[in-house]
């Protein structure tokens, strides 16, 4: 995961040194995540309520089209404070009045219909069988356009061997033991029919080089494949991707690695076994 001291070079200093509602944000989330990958959805998130993401239904509940009335209103109400970030979209939620903002170099969040509050967090309804997660839809909405954004080339992709029947995408380390573990049932995930697209995610500043070097070089998944074994990958410099995936990643709410994504969108990992994550990524299809 992420740690707060990063050198200059990299986009989450920048964040920090760019504008106040970028400091808060980005704040909030690197306050959330100590060093370490996680195994699982679960703990890379830093959900401590009465009812935990993985408790709780995720809403199906149709994405409403954007309400330019909220986005202006909260732009407005973010410039009269100083603030500069661009609003992107505003869409309502199953919850009165309150909406799912995604803006340009921040995690989304909620805001009220007049735009004067920022909300950062879950909201679950309650009162059915069962909690609902009421932003889930929303946060695979935005997540799958975003992964739609990225360009294959710019990915390190390992193809099912035989008829594809569902793709992933995983955020990655090269210093993850969870990461290296995935890595390891890579055969087996793609003998299932499971396509993996590979994102850069350093959890540190020192796994940074790594991760540019495995980018930069010819051969991406003999570096990666090296990578994962534990050896030291060398390459001359390029024009990488990764400072790009790593605010993807950010945007996107990724707090471990590995973070597995299918293409709709969804949250599905953390490591997870190979038969695991073939059939989760199926259903997901």
């Amino acid at each position: 995961m992420f740690l707060p001291s990063f050198s200059k070079a990299t986009p989450a200093r920048a964040l920090f040194s760019r504008k106040p509602l970028s400091r808060m944000m980005m704040s909030a989330l690197l306050v959330a995540i100590a060093a370490g990958c996680s195994n699982n959805a679960a703990d890379a998130t830093s959900n401590t309520g009465i009812v935990n993401s993985a408790e709780a239904k995720v809403s199906t509940a149709q994405v409403a089209d954007n309400d330019a009335a909220v986005v202006k209103a909260l732009q407005a109400n973010l410039k009269a404070s100083g603030i500069e970030e661009e609003i992107i979209s505003a869409v309502p939620t199953d919850m009165d009045d309150i909406y799912w903002v995604t803006a340009s170099g921040l995690p989304s969040f909620f805001t009220d219909k007049s735009g004067k509050h920022i909300i950062q967090g879950q909201i679950i309804a309650v009162g059915q069988d069962a909690p609902v997660d009421i932003s889930g839809a929303l946060v695979a909405k935005a997540a799958q356009d975003a992964l739609k954004t990225v360009d294959k080339k710019d990915m390190v992709i390992y193809p099912a061997k035989g008829a594809t029947k569902s793709v992933v995408y995983a955020f990655t380390d090269a210093d993850c033991p969870y990461c290296t573990k995935l890595h390891e049932e890579m055969g087996d995930i793609n003998a299932r029919g499971i396509e993996v697209r590979y994102l850069a995610w350093p959890r540190s500043e020192g796994s940074i080089p790594k991760m540019e070097a495995i980018w930069c070089s010819e051969d991406r998944k003999a570096a990666m494949d090296q990578a994962k074994m534990g050896a030291n990958v060398q390459a001359p410099s390029c024009n990488s991707p990764v400072k790009e995936q790593i605010e993807l990643g950010m945007s996107l709410g990724v707090r471990g690695t590995p973070a597995i994504f299918t293409e709709s969108g969804q949250q599905i990992g953390g490591y997870l076994p190979a038969a695991q994550l073939a059939q989760t990524a199926i259903d997901a299809s």
